[in-house]
């Protein structure tokens, strides 16, 4: 298992009690690993501190906030390429079917699109295999990156970090249709309400839009490698050095 990966999937996820209290060993893991350039893991560390210190409902008033308030920093990859359309159904199984034929039960109730899940899938991959199926989203975690640096958040250090760790770099006209998307104020309820009341959801088959820059995220599946190689745990695992 690559631990950085599955630390970086904990961070990613709603703060609780449990991962406030892994904090150390988040922290020796990462250190321990080496797998990051000391600028970037300093700024994991960082954002490893604050779970640490800060006061749980802090921070998840923060999270909420940050990532199911704010539209445009959604952790379901899908959304930002397929939107509630139809599409996004069809990826989403073919993602599941992924898991599948590597051996990976999920156990969490939540969407196999989701970031937390998907990184930590790619912790039990061989770590080059794992660098290389990360690069496939990368326009995705970049975006979502430049976005939280704007915010000065201290998640925009996680993504760093899976920019580092990923192979290559993101194609620089997907980054942008991306970046193009206009952003959410969490703040701005009205204009949520709006954005979501907008979003068309297709049933029937649509064709694919070829201005969008973007590919749909099924073509991306069938760039990944997909030879069965069982990991040794189940997505819903307890946090490193918890067990």
């Amino acid at each position: 298992m690559t631990r950085t990966l599955k630390v970086l999937s904990m961070l990613l996820s709603y703060p609780d009690d449990a991962i406030k209290e892994a904090a150390p060993a988040f922290r020796e893991a990462i250190v321990k690993e080496a797998l990051l350039p000391a600028s970037v893991r300093d700024r994991v560390l960082e954002l490893i501190g604050q779970m640490e210190a800060r006061d749980l409902y802090d921070l998840q008033e923060r999270y909420i906030l940050m990532f199911d308030r704010t539209r445009s920093l959604s952790l379901h990859l899908f959304e930002h390429l397929h939107g509630e359309g139809r599409d996004r159904g069809q990826a989403m199984v073919d993602l599941m079917a992924l898991y599948e034929r590597h051996g990976l039960e999920i156990s969490a109730k939540e969407l196999p699109d989701y970031l937390p899940l998907f990184l930590e899938f790619l912790s039990t991959l061989p770590l080059d295999e794992a660098r290389e199926t990360l690069s496939q989203p990368l326009h995705i975690l970049s975006a979502l990156g430049e976005r939280l640096r704007k915010r000065e958040s201290p998640y925009a250090g996680v993504f760093a970090a899976l920019q580092d760790l990923a192979a290559g770099t993101p194609d620089d006209a997907e980054l942008k249709a991306l970046l193009d998307t206009p952003d959410d104020d969490p703040n701005d309820l009205v204009a949520l309400d709006a954005a979501w009341e907008a979003e068309a959801v297709t049933f029937g088959p649509a064709a694919p839009d070829p201005a969008s820059g973007c590919p749909k995220m099924s073509d991306i599946l069938k760039q990944m490698h997909t030879d069965p190689a069982p990991p040794n745990s189940p997505a819903g695992d307890a946090p490193p050095g918890t067990n």
